[in-house]
């Protein structure tokens, strides 16, 4: 008898308007565990949107989304997070006043449950507490290469130590699945290749799930396990990379996107 796992994270036919505006048309689709799933289409297509209802920034107007067991249609994203599903955004997010290892403390106060009175009068599990954040983001900033930068604000990073920082943020809330929105937009090439090994690696040795927005099709190819494309809303292909390629539908809603 076949024993069938639910998908990790399942869409079942969300859709959402701004005002007349259709954004999301009806879109489904499953990401399993330990895939690296991604969402392409061109400008306007949705994908932003879709990231936005299954982090909890946006409610779908119907639909329902779950994700590891856990309905989060319509949740808060604080809430969405603390089941393990985090997300970085298209323009950075970082705290940059702050250093870059109070960006990665301050991730993990945000999903812990950390007693404001035992925090005060410092009590022994409190202090417990933070010693285990700071090993955690110690841990992280030596594992993606930015331990020489944890005393300088986040900031004078460059821009791709920025994104890596981002990854580090999300990383120390031990989640189950990252949600990477465009992670290598502005990147230059060496960046960009970086990036990829990065996030194959995250996968393969900390079984991390991925799902990924990105308009660089050279990554997307490289590492995606499926790949979702969207135009204007609606879902045109959910295949292997080697079948999306080709796909006809997929040309066309390409070859007809305006420079």
């Amino acid at each position: 008898m076949l024993n069938m796992q639910p998908s990790l994270l399942s869409v079942d036919s969300i859709a959402l308007s701004f005002g007349g505006l259709l954004a999301v048309d009806r879109v489904s689709f499953a990401v399993e565990s330990g895939q690296i799933f991604s969402i392409i289409g061109p400008n306007g297509a949705g994908k932003t949107t879709i990231f936005n209802c299954i982090s909890g920034f946006y409610a779908p107007n119907t639909g329902n989304i779950s994700f590891n067991g856990h309905a989060i249609e319509g949740r808060s994203s604080h809430k969405i997070a603390k089941y393990g599903l985090v997300r970085t955004f298209q323009n950075i997010r970082l705290f940059k006043e702050m250093t870059v290892l109070e960006n990665l403390l301050v991730a993990q106060h945000n999903i812990a449950n950390r007693n404001l009175i035992s925090g005060i009068i410092k009590l022994p599990q409190y202090r417990k507490a933070e010693s285990e954040a700071l090993d955690k983001a110690e841990y992280w900033l030596y594992q993606l290469g930015l331990t020489a930068f944890a005393n300088r604000e986040a900031n004078s990073l460059a821009y791709g130590q920025q994104r890596t920082l981002e990854i580090a943020r999300c990383m120390v809330t031990e989640p189950t699945m990252l949600l990477l929105d465009e992670p290598a937009a502005g990147l230059n090439p060496k960046e960009t290749e970086e990036l990829d090994e990065l996030i194959v690696q995250l996968r393969d040795m900390y079984g991390i799930t991925v799902l990924l927005i990105e308009h660089d099709m050279k990554l997307v190819m490289n590492i995606s396990d499926r790949i979702l494309v969207l135009d204007q809303g609606r879902v045109i292909a959910n295949d292997l990379p080697s079948e999306v390629q080709s796909d006809p539908a997929v040309i066309s809603a390409y070859l007809g996107e305006e420079e």
